[in-house]
């Protein structure tokens, strides 16, 4: 399906892409996995043309339909909905002019054709899509305007996979999504009939949707069969045999040194040594797997304070004189590991800017400890950094009158040591600049870490340092996320906020991904009430039965490989029988002819058989 040959890319003089080559298997899932500025948005950008590579070539087959999300949020007075509804251009184009053309002949091609795409189902599958993404049914109506750049951004995501390309490319989908809207999506993907090549850095969401990892690493490619927990396991072995390589190659060097320094001076002996001198200067040294020392995370400890940190008795808070959360009876104390969850705009970031002391309540009562120290996380303190300021400018601002070694003593503890201290925020990754700002809101080691999305811009192993961090850390958590791992290793309370209001949830996160998918396969319409223990059979028997139709349009598929091969294999005896398989080239022209039609027939039945399982598969999904 893709085929990636010896893609060089070189920007502002430094070598991005180093003959970076991979042949992607034909409706792969593919994981693009790499540490932060390896490259990975420049490959995929180079694959959707939208950067031309130095050197190399992308081949796809001829007439394929590429999918990419531009980094602009739609806009304008559209709809979700239809914007939606327009991503499919061929049939936006034919229902334009089925309403304004008058030749008869053409208009029964248009209709012919509308049905062989299925038009008529399209409102209801972008529909479908929407809710999937967290738009209900006012919100798929309001204008474009109205929503947040994240908002509009699931929106571009929603019309991408609506216009089902042959090729689709994900760049980190998940940024602007909440837990719920990734399980749908991973739902989706899983079920996706063409090739995927996905950006992202959650374990969980790799090791669920994804059937390969290509790495990226030092410009180059490497291509491994499985989810994420497969490839780690076979990077370290492979790291294993890389180092006993290794230390091989150093034991052949070191002899190959010594007989040349014990050899050249003598007359007899020279040539050989000149051959060994040869041979030692040819050997490339092995290279070993990269370790960034600077993958730092090291929260200061706070002094200790009494329980609790903070108390909420009845409290309500909101923007102007509207509430958003109600009847709040939370406590906090300095040993709390808690995660918040619920859908995007159910309250999260409400609740995490009351507790921070950045909204007063507005009914009821707060009470927080006089001498804690809240550091306060979120995307905007990332994206609002001075891009022409150093760290170093940052943290130094923020620590006003501590020495130089204090404030380089802070950075350091988040990697920033040497000359990254005084590297200009803009010239930063966005892995780097996330941990930047971690280090500016720990400057006075706090006694409560509140994270709203802490781990939008980090890598897989950034993301591991990070929970390292946050378990050594000695205050209290609250972390808002959509990394199912990060909150299984990290939390162990969880609040949901929901219906105006927050509460303990009494389980786990797999009992939270549970509830959510028995809530959204009995819907949320009126009817009687369902027990948990009901819902939670459902969800699993729609799991159930959707693994077997996913079985079923595997092996369908699987069957139509075979059969086009084996049919491609008779055209290829009909037109060259010299060079066709021996059992083919045996057999006359009136054989294989009927060979032939014994295939398309085959054929026809494997596709209605796929095609009947991507159906019942779409109807469970409804």
């Amino acid at each position: 399906m893709l085929n990636l040959n010896d893609i060089t890319v070189r920007l502002g003089g430094r070598t991005i892409l180093d003959g970076a080559t991979a042949k992607l298997p034909p409706r792969g899932r593919i994981g693009l996995i790499g540490r932060n500025g390896a490259g990975k948005s420049t490959l995929v950008r180079v694959i959707a043309g939208m950067l031309e590579a130095d050197g190399g070539s992308v081949d796809m087959p001829r007439g394929s339909r590429l999918g990419y999300i531009a980094q602009e949020a739609p806009g304008g007075d559209a709809s979700p909905f239809e914007t939606v509804l327009a991503a499919d251009t061929e049939r936006a184009a034919l229902m334009i002019e089925s309403e304004s053309g008058e030749d008869h002949h053409r208009l029964a091609e248009i209709h012919d054709r509308l049905l062989a795409i299925e038009a008529h189902s399209a409102p209801a599958r972008a529909a479908r899509i929407l809710v999937g993404l967290g738009f209900d049914e006012e919100a798929q109506h309001r204008s474009l305007e109205s929503f947040s750049g994240g908002w509009r951004m699931r929106v571009a995501l929603a019309a991408l996979l609506f216009s089902q390309p042959d090729l689709l490319l994900l760049d980190e989908p998940s940024n602007h999504l909440d837990l719920e809207a990734v399980l749908w999506l991973e739902d989706f993907l899983k079920s996706y009939p063409a090739t995927i090549l996905l950006v992202s850095h959650e374990r969980d969401f790799l090791n669920n949707v994804v059937d390969h990892i290509l790495h990226l690493t030092g410009g180059k490619l490497t291509l491994y069969p499985g989810g994420y927990d497969a490839f780690e396991r076979q990077r370290a072995e492979r790291q294993a045999q890389l180092a006993s390589a290794k230390v091989k190659q150093q034991a052949m060097r070191d002899r190959l040194q010594d007989y040349v320094a014990r050899n050249s001076a003598r007359a007899s002996t020279a040539k050989q040594a000149q051959s060994r001198a040869k041979a030692l200067a040819r050997m490339q040294p092995i290279a070993e797997l990269i370790d960034d020392p600077s993958l730092s995370f090291d929260f200061p400890s706070p002094d200790e304070l009494r329980p609790p940190l903070i108390t909420l008795d009845m409290a309500s808070v909101g923007y102007g004189d509207t509430p958003i959360l109600q009847r709040l009876n939370l406590r906090l104390d300095p040993d709390d590991r808690i995660a918040l969850l619920g859908r995007n705009g159910n309250g999260k970031t409400t609740l995490a800017r009351l507790l921070a002391a950045q909204l007063k309540p507005m009914d009821g009562a707060m009470n927080a400890s006089g001498k804690m120290r809240v550091g306060y996380f979120t995307q905007y303190q990332v994206e609002e950094l001075d891009r022409t300021e150093t760290p170093l400018q940052h943290m130094t601002i923020l620590m006003k009158g501590a020495s130089q070694s204090a404030v380089r003593g802070q950075l350091g503890r988040f990697g920033f040591s040497g000359q990254k201290a005084t590297t200009e925020v803009g010239k930063l990754s966005g892995g780097e600049r996330a941990r930047l700002a971690l280090a500016l809101i720990t400057r006075d080691a706090p006694h409560m870490l509140i994270l709203d999305e802490p781990t939008n811009h980090l890598d897989v192993d950034a993301r591991e340092a990070l929970i390292q961090a946050l378990n050594d850390y000695a205050g209290a958590v609250l972390i808002v996320s959509h990394d199912r791992h990060m909150l299984e290793m990290t939390a162990d309370r969880l609040v949901l906020v929901d219906s105006g209001t927050a509460k303990d949830f009494d389980g786990s996160i797999e009992n939270y991904i549970d509830f959510v998918l028995s809530k959204e396969s009995s819907g949320s319409g009126g009817g009687s009430k369902v027990s948990k223990k009901e819902q939670r059979k459902a969800a699993a028997e729609a799991r159930e039965k959707g693994q077997q139709l996913r079985n079923r349009a595997k092996s369908a598929e699987a069957e139509l490989a075979r059969l086009n091969k084996a049919r491609s294999a008779v055209d290829h005896a009909m037109f060259d029988p010299s060079s066709a398989e021996a059992a083919l080239s045996k057999l006359t022209m009136t054989d294989l002819m009927k060979r032939r039609a014994a295939l398309d027939s085959e054929i026809a039945g494997a596709e209605l058989a796929w095609l009947e399982a991507n159906e019942a598969l779409e109807s469970l999904a409804a």
